[in-house]
């Protein structure tokens, strides 16, 4: 079993940056594909980022494109996102979960992924 605690959520003006961490417990992080998700009031959860077991592959939504970077250190068993150009749609909980997957695999489905962190708030201001 995994546990996913996110950190680094706060307020930001439009334009500003924030950098999100998902620390997780237990010696198979690794072994693990991981991914951001957000839920705005009154919206669905959506696809955020992913990035495989060893870091090497990546993958993003069509929104952040461009101002969102997923990362990992294995070493550290955490997982980061990197958010520039922050706009108020941003503002969601942003949560960070694991699945398990092929080595190179991205997983963009909330259904893929088994563990789930609690979630840390980011509001953008205009």
């Amino acid at each position: 079993q995994v546990q996913l605690v996110e950190s680094g959520g706060g307020l930001v003006q439009a334009g500003g940056s924030l950098r999100l961490s998902c620390a997780a417990s237990g010696r198979t992080f690794s072994t693990y594909a991981m991914g951001w998700f957000r839920q705005a009031p009154g919206k669905e959860r959506e696809f955020v980022a992913a990035i495989s077991r060893s870091g090497g592959t990546t993958t993003s939504a069509d929104s952040v494109k461009g101002r969102f970077t997923t990362s990992r250190d294995n070493a550290k068993n955490t997982m980061y996102l990197r958010m520039n150009s922050l706009k108020p749609d941003d503002t969601a909980v942003y949560y960070c979960a694991a699945g398990l997957a092929p080595v190179a695999a991205t997983l963009s489905h909330s259904s893929e992924y088994h563990y789930w962190g609690q979630g840390t708030q980011v509001t953008v201001s205009s």
